[in-house]
């Protein structure tokens, strides 16, 4: 099936927080959040993923808040409390009872809060790559990743940039110079950086104890996709966090590292699939 064009596609913004999402298909609602990073979106994040999904659900994709279309938040605490609220906002301007929630990253985390804050609102979690489940008890505080991040939003150069994706994948020649090409626009876009770097300092912000000791909280049947080789978010870093999940499963990906819905597309696919609808 070929990726619908962008004008194909049901399009917001929300009633209530002017969330910009896409959607497509009809079944079980859906909601896909992204990862971050400067200038991403829903679209950027899942459009070739879409196809699939909109098969068996009623797929929503979701540019969160300070993110692509949809409008920045005032953050008085931590960025995934208070994306968590604009989801479950979203669901009841939808008219969606519940879901399930597929988050990549960022997005994974915002997943998460989700369920904990409105348990009722959410069917199961499927999650790649996961923020805030990351305990360091085995490696650095800050990953390769997040170190090439954070010079990217210090010094935004083409150089920068392309370190920081660089440490996105396992195969570097996934990385080819037309994504290159579409991040940097994207990353460079007026205001991006600005609105990343606003997203990642409200994680300083005092609010509810780290996510990775409070997992214990969701109920949900959980799918946990990982890559093995994830320099972003090391997969040894959560399985602490993943122990006090009680009902969570989790796939490794070999010869993966943080983009699965890149590199390792179609198992991705499959996985996340078979597990909603069995």
């Amino acid at each position: 099936m070929s990726t619908p064009d962008y004008v194909d596609t049901t399009r917001g913004p929300s009633a209530t927080d002017k969330l910009h999402f896409n959607e497509a298909g009809d079944g079980h609602p859906l909601v896909l959040l992204h990862g971050s990073g400067p200038g991403v979106s829903g679209w950027s994040n899942f459009s070739k993923n879409l196809p699939v999904f909109a098969r068996n659900f009623r797929t929503v994709v979701v540019d969160m808040p300070g993110f692509g279309a949809s409008p920045d938040m005032e953050y008085d605490r931590p960025y995934p409390e208070i994306a968590a609220q604009s989801i479950v906002t979203l669901l009841d301007d939808l008219g969606i009872e519940k879901a399930h929630l597929l988050g990549n990253s960022m997005g994974g985390w915002v997943a998460l809060e989700t369920a904990a804050l409105a348990p009722e609102r959410v069917e199961r979690l499927a999650l790649m790559g996961p923020g805030g489940l990351y305990a360091p008890l085995l490696g650095p505080m800050l990953s390769e990743g997040a170190r090439r991040l954070n010079a990217f939003l210090v010094d935004p150069t083409r150089e920068a940039l392309e370190a920081w994706v660089d440490s996105m994948v396992y195969d570097p020649a996934t990385v080819t110079p037309q994504l290159l090409d579409e991040r940097w626009a994207n990353a460079t876009a007026p205001r991006a950086i600005e609105r990343m770097r606003a997203v990642m300092a409200s994680l300083a912000l005092p609010g509810k104890a780290p996510l990775w000791t409070r997992t214990d909280e969701i109920p949900h049947k959980t799918l946990v996709t990982w890559g093995r080789d994830d320099r972003m978010l090391p997969l040894d870093g959560a399985l602490f966090a993943l122990r006090r999940m009680p009902k969570a499963d989790l796939h490794v990906l070999g010869e993966c590292g943080h983009w699965a819905q890149v590199e390792r597309k179609h198992d991705f696919e499959s996985l996340v699939t078979d597990f909603l609808t069995r």
